[in-house]
């Protein structure tokens, strides 16, 4: 117990700050096969690129422990491109939506005629098209766009930041939040689970109560003596909580585990899930809206190849194959630390694009949630971490309990002995 808490004097401690795990971010992109064709109201045609893999390097600064049982921490992370890992160059060209724009023509859609004509125009003027074929660098971690400079022109506050954009341009050397999270001082039963984030007992994303509750932990440990039935953890790149259900008792590397997935309702609609509805606007199941936490934009998250999905939404594009092998995501946590093992967080990146009256650009685009791309955090406890964990959570315990039935047989005899002399 005193070793899983956030101690400075306990074992677990230099683990918890300086994550010694590889772990690994592998991405795939979807390339348009058929962007013409889409633009005259085809069904897209997918091939997926990649993967293009980057080491990830995690650290905690800013930790400040409190008078309460908690300790505050900011968690950066830093991602290495890994040639000799990846199936590609970041300076291949794909062929991809043009996000800026499609994002901005339905975010636009509601507003008066003269508006959109003026982006209709100026986006003529900048020779922007509905698809764009730019290098894997630039779409990941972005490019300069003089069409966000003339997006906040025509309508103040629409995108509300400037210079570059590319799809994870802010996820690269930077920080996830100020986490607040107990230390299990006190209580061990409390150890990770989260206090607060920036600040916040509850985000404001949401339409409910629930959805907008911040439970479990940062998702990196749990309490100890863990039940197999579910775990939680609070996710800033999702803006919101997620659950996780027991599947399976294993062994990772001769360690015991407990397998914890993703449960269908997980990203199923208000309709088929009626927790959900307070993440709600909701459209198939499978999907969930993120455009309250995503600056309005038409972006969805779900698991890759629309896993675990309604149908319709694999059935609206070619090229998609969901399947669990590939595509469900896990955690093999130990039960009795409740430090994971082995794991791969999985989630598909899509973007909601159809035609847009009165920009001319949307060409006959039908509507349909298309994948962007998708990306697995993975990462296995090895080497000299695995080592002590496997002596001193298995082979010590498990040589205190040989020793313990050795001495109840020395010791019956003795017993036996005992109760005849007297």
């Amino acid at each position: 117990l005193q070793n899983v808490r956030i101690d400075p004097s306990s074992i677990s401690f230099s683990m918890w700050k300086d994550i010694p795990v590889p772990f690994y971010m592998s991405v795939y992109l979807f390339e348009v096969l058929n962007p013409k064709e889409t633009l005259q109201g085809a069904k897209p045609v997918l091939n997926q690129r990649g993967p293009y893999v980057y080491r990830e390097f995690r650290y905690k600064t800013n930790i400040t422990f409190h008078d309460n049982d908690t300790v505050s921490f900011l968690e950066y992370r830093q991602l290495f491109f890994q040639p000799d890992m990846s199936n590609g160059s970041e300076d291949e060209y794909v062929v991809v939506p043009n996000i800026l724009m499609m994002g901005a023509a339905v975010m636009m859609e509601n507003l008066p005629n003269f508006v959109k004509l003026l982006l209709s125009g100026a986006l003529a003027g900048l020779k922007q098209e509905a698809f764009m074929n730019r290098t894997v660098r630039e779409i990941l971690w972005g490019y300069e766009d003089p069409l966000l400079d003339t997006i906040n022109t025509i309508v103040p506050g629409l995108i509300p930041f400037k210079g570059k954009f590319g799809l994870f341009v802010e996820f690269n050397n930077s920080n996830s939040g100020l986490f607040t999270v107990y230390t299990g001082m006190k209580n061990i039963s409390r150890v990770h689970m989260v206090d607060s984030w920036n600040g916040l007992k509850k985000v404001n994303y949401w339409r409910s109560s629930e959805c907008n509750m911040i439970n479990g932990t940062a998702g990196e440990m749990w309490p100890p003596f863990m039940s197999p039935t579910s775990l939680e953890f609070y996710s800033p790149d999702a803006c919101r909580s997620m659950t996780l259900v027991y599947e399976q008792s294993g062994k990772f590397e001769g360690v015991p585990t407990y397998r914890f997935v993703a449960p269908k309702t997980l990203f199923a609609n208000g309709t088929d899930y009626p927790p959900n509805e307070g993440f709600c606007p909701c459209m198939q199941s499978g999907i969930q809206n993120v455009s309250t936490c995503r600056l309005k934009a038409p972006m969805f998250i779900s698991h890759p190849h629309f896993y675990n999905a309604d149908p319709a939404l694999v059935d609206a594009v070619e090229g998609l194959h969901p399947s669990k092998d590939q595509h469900a995501l896990f955690l093999d946590v130990h039960p009795m630390t409740g430090i994971p093992m082995n794991c791969s967080i999985k989630l598909q990146l899509n973007q909601y694009i159809k035609h847009v009256s009165g920009i001319i650009q949307t060409g006959k685009i039908k509507p349909v949630v298309l994948p962007l791309l998708w990306f697995a955090e993975s990462g296995s406890i090895e080497g000299a971490v695995l080592k002590q964990f496997y002596t001193n959570l298995v082979l010590i315990p498990s040589l205190l309990d040989y020793l313990q039935y050795i001495f109840l047989g020395l010791s019956v005899p003795l017993i036996i002995s005992a109760a005849v002399l007297m």
